[in-house]
């Protein structure tokens, strides 16, 4: 096969497939490959359970108790999507949610020193009863949520004297009198840090995230996280769907067994053994 393509694409990640359907939407004459079997690179959900299996070498097959292999997905790198993070609205905005379904997290919980586990609350009801805090730091922690939810970085007079570009988080929880365990859920529940770093840090990326979970959380219901029916690979499907439908050609299991250059050494085109050369006219 000699022909050539506006972009060829290398890789399914979901990075790539994001480019290569957005690429096709916009006109462009797509090539998109990949060496493996299957959709998402390092994304990837992988199906049936034994090709996960002979992916990372076992020894031996799935066991009988594991049941069927095609009951399987198992996300490379398993992550939760925010409801109103910029993923979904991306996914929102090319119509690739058309090619996918959700389901909303049922909730989620943290676990404090002691052993305890606890609800993080999804509504006011939740909230009251909830043992995570007392009465009056109940009070004091919604004045702060109030802040976090009228906080505009543009707009100083949502700031009620702290400046989100130096004063530090450790001194936005005591500017509300919250105490060290409420700032430990806060900053690792709904800001999502891992360590207390962040503590020292200036308080706008925090104000941020907790203002995202909050947002998010006020979409569906329950809780902030969304997660594809079947996987993440679902998430590079659906774009390679979307570039597929506007004239986008795929091919999987097809490995790249060199670069063509032109005159001027940058790369025109690739070559691999069952389609012969393609070139390019642009380069990504």
């Amino acid at each position: 096969m000699d022909e050539e393509y506006d972009v060829i694409v290398l890789g399914t990640g979901l990075k790539e497939c994001i480019l290569s359907g957005l690429l096709s939407v916009n006109g462009k004459k797509v090539l998109h490959m990949d060496r493996n079997k299957y959709y998402g690179g390092e994304s990837a959900s992988i199906t049936p359970l034994e090709d996960l299996y002979k992916k990372f070498s076992f020894a031996s097959p799935p066991e009988e108790k594991m049941g069927r292999g095609r009951d399987w997905n198992v996300d490379l790198i398993p992550k939760f999507l925010m409801a109103n993070g910029q993923l979904v609205k991306l996914l929102i905005s090319s119509g690739v949610t058309r090619y996918l379904e959700f389901k909303s997290v049922e909730g989620s919980y943290v676990f404090k020193k002691g052993g305890n586990v606890y609800k993080v609350p999804s509504d006011d009801k939740e909230a009251v009863k909830s043992s995570l805090m007392g009465i009056f730091e109940k009070r004091r922690y919604r004045n702060f949520l109030l802040y976090v939810n009228d906080f505009n970085e543009e707009d100083p007079t949502t700031w009620k004297g702290l400046d989100p570009n130096k004063s530090t988080m450790r001194e936005v929880y005591a500017h509300f009198k919250l105490d060290s365990n409420t700032a430990d859920f806060t900053g690792h529940a709904f800001g999502l840090h891992r360590d207390d770093e962040y503590l020292n840090e200036p308080c706008l990326d925090t104000l941020q995230r907790i203002k995202l979970y909050s947002e998010s959380l006020a979409r569906y219901g329950k809780s902030p996280y969304l997660y594809p029916m079947y996987g993440l690979g679902e998430l590079p499907q659906g774009f390679a769907r979307l570039s597929a439908i506007y004239g986008g050609t795929y091919m999987l299991d097809k490995p790249i067994e060199g670069f063509v250059y032109d005159d001027n050494g940058a790369v025109c085109g690739v070559t691999s053994g069952e389609i012969g050369r393609a070139s390019c006219r642009e380069r990504v």
